[in-house]
């Protein structure tokens, strides 16, 4: 069976967690350990979140005055290098040594005139305290959003995150597949380029494009007949943070495009699921990276089924 599995940035790096190497590694260490169990028995595509990572970059950046901060693509592209890396050492060191890992840095097209430009949604780095948020956000001329739940919500960075058109390196992706090797590609949702219409020239762009619908994409172009979206809740829940809220199981598309969900969070992971199930007839699941293996098997998390 091909899988694709799109790891969220919280299932890298949970929340509340300080954005260290070693707690990163940690944690890509037992994603991994889970992963290749998968990879032992199924072709495996991998994609992950980055909006921790890269915000942390970009704080990094911002902390060196002498220079004007390098633009979010080449953070994402700087985010896509160090995660893919963590990834593909930790699956190589768990993998048979005939088993090839790589890691394939990746560009997105996306348009010029994406009206996500004008209305930033995508969160990105550390949460922070609501007073810290609305310093950072006059001094350095965010936005800012509250994010998490509510017994944990904080406030983040917010950046524009326009629509996925066209995975560029679908190609090398293919072929890379055929090989039989174990692929980590569209990192962060890929690299954001625009294209002049005029002169066909590709050029990076302030943005960060959402991973889930990324995967999707990815997800219908190579045919997967899976689609995991691990992240740090077990499943999609109805009325989230309510005394009311019910984990959703096995669901159909139409039912779940019947509620509606947080846009900066669960409402892309959903879109995702229910697009990917409804155009390819394969089965999308939306649960905990502690249980994947159990969401492959279709006995843990939301089973989105056409039928």
């Amino acid at each position: 069976m091909k899988v694709l599995v799109a790891l969220g940035g919280n299932a890298l790096l949970r929340r509340g967690q300080a954005l260290s190497a070693a707690n990163q590694l940690a944690n890509i260490s037992r994603a991994a350990a889970q992963l290749a169990r998968i990879a032992e028995k199924h072709d495996l595509i991998l994609t992950h979140g980055n909006g921790p990572q890269v915000g942390l970059l970009a704080l990094q950046a911002a902390a060196y005055t002498a220079l004007e901060p390098y633009p979010l693509d080449v953070l994402g592209a700087e985010s896509q290098g160090m995660i893919g890396y963590l990834l593909e050492q930790a699956l190589a060191n768990l993998l048979p040594p005939s088993r090839q890992v790589v890691s394939l840095i990746t560009r997105v097209e996306v348009a010029s005139d994406d009206e996500a430009f004008a209305h930033p949604s995508k969160p990105i780095g550390p949460m922070y305290t609501e007073h810290e948020a609305m310093r950072l956000a006059k001094e350095k001329n965010w936005q800012v959003a509250a994010d998490g739940p509510p017994e944990k919500r904080g406030f983040r960075r917010i950046v524009a995150s326009p629509k996925p058109l066209k995975v560029l390196n679908l190609p090398a992706i293919v072929c890379l597949i055929k090989s039989g090797a174990l692929v980590i590609a569209a990192g962060g949702g890929g690299i954001p380029v625009v294209r002049d219409t005029k002169t066909q020239v590709l050029s990076g762009v302030e943005a960060v494009i959402d991973k889930d619908l990324t995967a999707g994409l990815l997800a219908d172009a190579l045919k997967v007949d899976c689609l995991l979206i691990a992240t740090d809740v077990e499943a999609v829940f109805t009325d989230w943070g309510l005394p009311q809220q019910t984990a959703l199981g096995r669901v159909t598309p139409e039912f779940l495009r019947s509620h509606s969900f947080a846009v900066g969070s669960m409402g892309p992971k959903v879109k995702t699921a229910c697009d990917f199930s409804a155009n390819s007839g394969g089965r999308a699941v939306i649960g905990s990276l502690e249980e994947i293996e159990a969401m492959l098997a279709g006995s843990a998390g939301t089973q989105v089924v056409g039928v």
